[in-house]
């Protein structure tokens, strides 16, 4: 119960995953719904504590994971750099809007800006 299923068999939800970890990582910000937020966060802060590493096991960590080589390289270069001075709690969610469709809460998932 620790997780959302999404209604979705695992392999569409690891797909589902995957891509917006993909999409957070290679914007910096993406809106979803909340649910989806929650669980791409928890996943997303674990890639950036990969990159704080630096190293080949965890950039082949995170090749398996996230779809497109060129956010590794961006994630590995920029992203795990400026949050060096950080333990955890690299992104925000913000709750925006009840989507017209089917009345689902939207949320913008971010990274937030370190400060110096």
């Amino acid at each position: 119960m620790g997780y959302s299923r999404f209604d979705r068999p695992s392999a569409q939800r690891k797909a589902l995953l995957r891509g917006l970890v993909t999409s957070l990582l290679k914007q910096e910000r993406i809106e979803t719904t909340l649910t989806k937020a929650k669980e791409a966060q928890s996943i997303c802060e674990k890639m950036i504590t990969l990159a704080k590493q630096d190293n080949l096991a965890a950039r082949r960590r995170a090749l398996a994971y996230i779809t497109e080589e060129d956010v590794v390289t961006k994630l590995f270069e920029t992203i795990g750099p400026r949050y060096a001075h950080r333990t955890g709690g690299y992104t925000r969610i913000i709750q925006t809007r009840q989507r017209r469709g089917d009345g689902a809460p939207m949320a913008i998932i971010e990274l937030i800006q370190p400060d110096k």
